[in-house]
């Protein structure tokens, strides 16, 4: 459904999008992630046609829409947008706004459609007001009716979670996934936030300075990410020396332990060994112990900033049913399913 091969995007001498290649099958929600100024929004609206390439190509549907040579105009490439800021019209109802695209539609024909999309997304009685009198969930679903309206082939979501609190971000992202996949549309949404990521999408790249550095799934992500920056950005963690053994184990200061992320390095290679969190676990009886130095209370969870024996620190997520004190020692285990190995 949407295919970008090579693509690269410039404003005179700076290189803001670098030789990017993903693409999109129909009914798939992909998602851009990455830090702000990573070029993920200039992407979105080059897919859109609000930029032009330097380089490679958009296709739409197998029909190319963006090259150095040829652009087709926004309005003729049957994509929908939702904006960070929404962009509603505050001076018309929200009736008026999800038709606001429907510019061939009959009277009657528009009706229906703002009533079906009303009940889609969750709105079946809010036509008649206004902007001002809508919560910010509100908004977003207003903003993603109008989107959806002329029935694009393509929806892109810029940020579109950014203005709403936390809880409800992620709630709405789970309920607009719901909306698209019900409706078969496809998507691709950009945001910094690698939960409404995660809630949302099939498929996620991240970005960072211009580049694509991997395009997965949320799993792959998480326990397979392709570099240092990957790994560090998805499911923060930290980084411990470590020395490569016979049969693919790896000797760090908290044990040896089975890798298989990594098979080619030799044996005694020096290694980074990712940690994450939730690798430590609590554990009263392991002869393990590490000091407390800093405690974040997360409600049903606790995290911990340790510091081993070595010197070294790691984090454990902790359930909170048991609360120490800092300085106190904790006794841990790692629970290391998927070691993630970088050479050092």
């Amino acid at each position: 459904m949407l295919t970008l091969q090579h693509v690269v995007i410039a404003y005179n001498a700076y290189t803001v999008v670098k030789d990017v290649n993903f693409a999109l099958m129909p009914g798939q929600i992909g998602c851009l992630l990455g830090p702000s100024g990573c070029g993920k929004t200039t992407l979105l609206r080059a897919i859109a046609g609000f930029e032009q390439l330097k380089s490679g190509s958009i296709s739409l549907q197998q029909k190319q829409v963006s090259s150095a040579q040829k652009h087709l105009n926004p309005e003729l490439r049957q994509v929908g947008m939702v904006f960070q800021d929404f962009a509603l019209f505050p001076h018309l109802s929200v009736a008026d706004n999800i038709s606001f695209g429907l510019k061939r539609a009959s009277k009657a024909e528009k009706a229906d459609k703002v009533r079906e999309l009303l009940q889609l997304v969750g709105l079946p009685n809010l036509g008649n007001r206004f902007m001002h009198q809508l919560s910010g969930g509100q908004l977003q679903r207003v903003a993603l009716a109008r989107a959806l309206a002329p029935e694009p082939k393509v929806l892109l979501l810029d940020e579109p979670f950014s203005s709403l609190d936390a809880d409800l971000r992620e709630s709405l992202a789970r309920d607009i996934r719901a909306i698209l996949k019900k409706l078969k549309i496809t998507a691709l949404l950009v945001t910094h936030d690698q939960h409404e990521a995660f809630a949302m999408a099939d498929i996620i790249g991240v970005m960072s300075d211009g580049a694509l550095q991997q395009w997965a799934t949320p799993y792959e992500l998480y326990h397979k990410p392709a570099n240092r920056f990957v790994a560090d950005f998805i499911g923060r963690g930290v980084l411990l020396p470590g020395t490569v053994l016979a049969d693919n184990k790896v000797a760090i200061s908290l044990g040896a332990f089975s890798q298989s992320y990594n098979t080619t390095l030799a044996q005694g290679s020096r290694v980074d060994v990712l940690i994450r969190p939730d690798d430590i676990v609590h554990d009263d009886d392991s002869p393990i112990a590490a000091k407390i130095i800093e405690k974040t209370f997360r409600g049903s969870h606790i995290l911990y900033q340790l510091k081993l024996k070595s010197g070294e620190q790691v984090q454990c997520l902790a359930l909170s049913h048991h609360n120490h004190a800092i300085g106190e020692d904790l006794g841990i285990r790692l629970d290391l399913d998927h070691l993630v190995v970088f050479p050092a």
